[in-house]
């Protein structure tokens, strides 16, 4: 399997600390690599970061990467053979909150890790991550590929579409030039899994309330996401950055990686199916508070046929399994925290099991 070919790699993550970060370098100490974490904090309480201990089995470092100099120091020290470029400010709300934040972080952040690869010589794979909202959405009912127009109407679409065009005049200007380093973008849309307690998303929201046997509220149940388990995006991420030493075809291409049609779902499909899965005795488990607090789009999907076509890459899990997965990962957490390490890691294999590429 390709997996096996970061074991005893030194892999760079930035924003190991937050939900994807964290799965991320769970997945690479599982599989054997030595891995490096960038964080500027961590982002929630609690959090995944924490509840696996993972401080302890990676080499930490926690600062903002609007500091080029600690950046640029960092990767000349440890010498990574891969970087996945996860920092980044990720919430729309939060960027109607903190708007020059959002776009500090998403540009000046990933601007700082380009700058510090032009004078780097040894042998290198980034994999710059993105995000769906880099499209510029009008809410047609098909996939976005990847040669659609990028923008945004909010802060934080605005600020990963500005990511993506400074990564292009980068990669142009300096990058397509060394020989030693392959670079490519990831595109990926909602992701759902154990750990993520960030605001104002849908499951951490859930468990949240019913945790406290209280009903959810939902801001706009007729949007439709397409929901994948974190893990997916991830192996996506991971099959990219091999895929990138072998074929230079795709050196600076971008990829979408979403889930299949089936997974595209109403909010509140996804709320009734997940209450399934946890025992409760609220009744009323969900109330509709009304319409979206901000400029929020309703219908977002990707087309991954490029994806499949260059990487063989394609979703591996099924809806059931996605749902089930998130509320095992609940479920122990809060009935049994001691073992939320071993949940994790048996997550990880039943995924690695259903890979099929």
């Amino acid at each position: 399997m390709f997996l096996k070919q970061f074991k005893n790699k030194k892999v760079l993550i930035t924003g190991h600390t937050g939900f994807k970060g964290s799965w991320l370098s769970a997945w690479l100490i599982k599989i054997g690599a030595d891995v490096i974490g960038v964080s500027k904090d961590i982002p929630t309480n609690p959090s995944l970061f924490e509840s696996l201990e993972l401080e302890k089995k990676i080499k930490h470092y926690q600062f903002d990467l609007i500091s080029l100099e600690k950046i640029r120091d960092v990767i000349k020290q440890e010498e990574p053979d891969y970087i996945f470029h996860l920092a980044a400010q990720a919430l729309v709300s939060v960027s109607y909150e903190n708007p020059l934040e959002t776009i500090m972080s998403n540009t000046i952040g990933t601007t700082n890790l380009l700058e510090s690869l032009r004078d780097y010589n040894k042998d290198l794979v980034i994999v710059l991550v993105t995000s769906d909202k880099s499209y510029d959405n009008v809410e047609w009912p098909w996939g976005y590929k990847e040669t659609d127009k990028l923008g945004g109407k909010d802060i934080y679409s605005g600020s990963k579409a500005a990511t993506e065009i400074i990564f292009r005049s980068f990669f142009e200007s300096f990058l397509i030039k060394k020989k030693n380093i392959r670079i490519g973008v990831a595109r990926a849309g909602n992701v759902i899994g154990g750990g993520d307690w960030a605001k104002d998303r849908i499951i951490p929201d859930c468990l949240r309330s019913w945790s406290k046997g209280e009903s959810v509220n939902i801001r706009s149940p007729k949007a439709t996401r397409p929901w994948q388990h974190v893990l997916e995006p991830l192996s996506g991420y991971l099959l990219l950055a091999i895929k990138l030493k072998e074929n230079l075809k795709i050196n600076g291409e971008a990829f979408n990686f979403g889930p299949t049609a089936d997974l595209n779902k109403p909010v509140l499909s996804l709320i009734q199916d997940l209450y399934k899965s946890w025992q409760s005795k609220e009744s009323e488990y969900y109330k509709i508070t009304g319409g979206l607090a901000f400029n929020e789009a309703q219908l977002l999907k990707l087309n991954c046929d490029k994806a499949q076509f260059y990487l063989n890459w394609a979703p591996s899990l099924n809806y059931k399994n996605t749902i089930d997965l998130v509320g095992q990962w609940y479920s122990c957490f809060y009935n049994n925290k001691n073992s939320i390490l071993s949940e994790t890691f048996d997550q990880i294999s039943f995924f690695e099991k259903k890979i099929n590429y």
